[in-house]
């Protein structure tokens, strides 16, 4: 492995929780990243969970101001909690999978040490992702923020009948909208809830957010996607049990007269993938589009 890059000098691992038989590859790369001349530092929750007491453990707060790059051990969901906590740090974050491909941990366990070795010494591909914050307002006042990776959603109880929902997109009316909800994506977003809801699929390079009804009464309420500038006004009319939802977090008390403003983070997060790295390589092997129905590899 060379000598430690220039930028990149203490390396933070987040791993995945109850994820079995994963100390092993923890340490493999621990006494990797220490051989390379890397400072080591684990996320508080994931040191309590390995009880690896040798390494020193700091929260997302600390990592954000003193790392130069965090290695996310685990799947998809685990690099969305933690991306939302370092956005505002401009930490660049590195993805090995444990168990099948993810669209942002992409790096599988078997290629880990070479790749890794590979991404800190300068051969990688920075890939810059947007976020989404949303603030739910209530009688003039904030009374919940939100960031989001992939989207903001709100969405009806399980048992309860159709969301009313009003929605402004800068200031002007767009429609109201009977349905089970509504998702509002990132490019980043648009291969996760919204796709499974319709959505179309946007390059992460796009400057757009996806507004994709779930479930929408009326057949002529369709996806659009807007400019990244906009600035999106969801207004709950009526319906019980509505909640909005950011990634995996959600605020659940919302009334009637609630508003939800969403608008595009100032923050970004960076992705190193490694040299050679291909998104439409990812959407084959995700969304299984190299498989021919053929046995002969002809369409």
């Amino acid at each position: 492995m060379p000598a430690t890059h220039a930028m990149y000098n203490t390396i933070a691992l987040v791993v995945r929780p109850n994820t079995s038989g994963i100390e092993e590859p923890v340490r493999t790369v621990i006494d990797f990243l220490k051989q390379g001349g890397y400072s080591v530092v684990l996320e508080t929750d994931t040191a309590t969970h390995l009880g690896f007491t040798d390494i020193p453990s700091m929260s997302a707060q600390g990592i954000g101001e003193r790392a130069d790059a965090v290695l996310v051990m685990g799947g998809d969901g685990t690099m969305l909690g933690i991306a939302r906590q370092l956005a505002p740090y401009d930490v660049p974050l590195i993805g090995i999978n444990q168990g099948r491909l993810g669209f942002m941990t992409d790096i599988s366990q078997e290629d880990m040490l070479p790749v890794l070795g590979n991404i800190l010494s300068g051969t990688h591909k920075a890939e810059r992702r947007t976020l989404l914050e949303g603030r739910v307002v209530r009688d003039g006042k904030v009374i919940y923020f939100g960031m989001a990776v992939n989207d903001v959603v709100v969405s009806r109880g399980a048992g309860a009948g159709m969301a009313e929902l009003t929605v402004n997109v800068d200031g002007h009316f767009m429609y109201n909208q009977r349905s089970d909800g509504l998702i509002v994506a990132t490019p980043t977003g648009s291969t996760a809830y919204a796709l499974s809801a319709g959505g179309p699929l946007l390059h992460p390079t796009l400057g757009g957010i996806a507004m994709v009804p779930i479930a929408p009464h009326a057949l002529s309420n369709r996806p659009i996607v807007l400019p990244d500038s906009s600035e999106i006004v969801i207004e709950i009319g009526r319906g019980r049990d509505i909640t909005v939802n950011f990634d995996m977090q959600t605020f659940a008390s919302l009334v009637n007269g609630d508003r939800i403003h969403i608008r595009l983070s100032p923050h970004t997060i960076t992705f190193l993938h490694p040299e050679g790295w291909s998104y439409y390589n990812t959407l084959r092997e995700k969304l299984h589009w190299n498989e021919y129905p053929s046995t002969d590899g002809k369409i």
